[in-house]
């Protein structure tokens, strides 16, 4: 019998993991410490399998369907939905450790030795303040000109020119730093000479 949320909300805990079954494979493991999972049952290449879909109720019922569904479509291709869950996870992990905001701390714990304790807070209040917000989740080597530019513009817009400047220069910096660890091709910041207004 399909399961409903009254009935996953009523499930109560027991000494063991329990499994509240659903439909297609799908089910509900209700843990002693109340925690309820979800998990799915399937077979690929004839060897039986599980994914997990999150925590209910944070993945409601309807949720971990469409996620059961998503996962079935694969198999009716001939493809493993585990195979793709885990490339889909290295593939965020990957585009984490190459976002603007990681390559600039990286590059920034480099150039910390060489800046006096006044140059190294300003810089990194400049990025944490200025670029982060905008640009720092963003993989680095798809970030464009316009969208440097346009976050530049951003602190111009309050009158900052000075510092707009400066995170031209320090947006340069780190790009030359990620062509040169090879995570990007292209430097956004050399195309922005000029493309400021002037600091007086």
């Amino acid at each position: 019998m399909a399961l409903t949320d009254p009935k996953i909300k009523q499930a109560k805990p027991g000494e063991k993991i329990q499994r509240l079954s659903d439909e297609k494979g799908l089910y509900l493991e209700v843990h002693p410490n109340g925690s309820k999972y979800w998990r799915h049952k399937y077979r690929f290449n004839g060897k039986e399998k599980r994914l997990a879909y999150g925590v209910y109720p944070e993945v409601t019922l309807k949720q971990a369907r469409e996620k059961r569904d998503d996962a079935r479509k694969l198999l009716a291709a001939g493809v493993d939905p585990g195979v793709v869950k885990k490339a889909t996870k290295s593939l965020r992990i990957e585009l984490a450790a190459n976002s603007f905001e990681a390559i600039s701390r990286e590059w920034y714990a480099k150039q910390l030795p060489t800046w006096s304790d006044t140059t190294a807070k300003k810089r990194l209040a400049l990025l944490e303040n200025d670029l982060f917000p905008w640009l720092g989740n963003r993989p680095v080597s798809e970030i464009t000109a316009m969208e440097l530019l346009t976050t530049l513009q951003r602190i111009e817009d309050r009158g900052a020119k000075e510092t707009a400047h400066n995170g031209r220069q320090v947006a340069a910096q780190i790009f030359r730093y990620a062509r040169l660890t090879q995570r990007c091709q292209t430097d956004p910041a050399s195309d922005l000479k000029g493309a400021l207004a002037p600091k007086v």
